[in-house]
């Protein structure tokens, strides 16, 4: 049975990685209004999300928002453990593609499924929270760094930048990783030095190392912090931004994710991913 809902609903993910919740939860209850339409939101964490991913049981949501961080199992001072989705997911996950479903991801959930490339190719970026491979390509473990204060500059006209500050000042995490697909339309951009002598390990942090920079090197990694790309037929946007209720309370980053769920929702948005319009990332 499918439940109709009197404004859009979105599916939200979470579970895997430690957040505030209240803040967290008040964010979504805020931005319900957001649009003239508002919406409504449903909050499910994984495992139960996973079993939504698919065009059947995701009928009911406008859009899926990713705070999630599925395909990891951390262990006390040792690697985490690397998940490999099931066959049913992957099949679920390419048919919500193929049907054209929004999709947002948010902070964490960038390093979600590590093993798995179409799961990073949809975002356009992988967090490795130790050294992996893409499509082939070997990559050091990314690095992060807590409580950054920063700004970041708007790089686009976009419905996904409306009504935002040229500059935006944020206190938040920051991650160094690469940008795995150049094909992506920048819409944020950090002004921060991405190299690794500004971050931490992540496979040292997880592993307990005291000592989390010793004999690590990384590449320098993208500035962007928010992004838009199509994945199939599906309108994606990607926001970095979100580690905490610092970030929660920011009127910046609530404008930048209402904006992004008004978007991905609208026909505009559906009609540039299916490629429609004519226009490219």
């Amino acid at each position: 049975m499918v439940i109709r809902y009197d404004r859009p609903n979105l599916l939200v993910a979470t579970k895997g990685h430690p957040f505030d919740k209240a803040a967290f939860c008040g964010l979504f209850d805020r931005l319900q209004g957001f649009t003239s339409q508002g919406f409504t939101w449903t909050h499910v964490e994984q495992p139960a999300a996973a079993r939504l991913l698919d065009p059947r049981m995701a009928e009911d949501f406008a859009a899926i928002v990713f705070y999630d961080l599925p395909g990891l199992r951390f262990r006390a001072r040792r690697p985490p453990d690397l998940i490999e989705p099931t066959d049913a997911m992957k099949e679920g996950f390419e048919a919500l593609l193929a049907a054209g479903k929004p999709l947002v991801f948010l902070h964490h959930a960038i390093a979600g499924w590590p093993t798995w490339d179409r799961y990073a190719e949809a975002i356009g970026t992988r967090f490795f929270y130790r050294p992996g491979s893409y499509k082939g390509r070997d990559y050091p473990d990314s690095g992060y760094r807590s409580a950054v204060r920063y700004e970041a500059d708007v790089v686009a006209g976009h419905p996904v930048t409306e009504g935002l500050p040229e500059r935006i000042a944020f206190e938040d995490e920051l991650y160094l990783m690469p940008l795995l697909e150049p094909d992506v339309a920048p819409l944020v951009r950090a002004r921060f030095d991405f190299v690794a002598g500004n971050f931490h390990s992540a496979a040292a942090a997880v592993e307990g190392r005291a000592e989390s920079r010793d004999g690590w090197t990384h590449p320098p990694g993208t500035d962007l912090i928010a992004w838009a790309r199509r994945a199939g037929r599906s309108p994606v946007v990607v926001i970095q931004c979100g580690n905490d209720g610092a970030t929660f309370s920011n009127p910046a980053f609530e404008r930048l994710l209402g904006n992004a769920v008004a978007w991905v929702t609208s026909p505009q948005a559906a009609a540039w991913a299916a490629g429609r319009d004519g226009s490219t990332p």
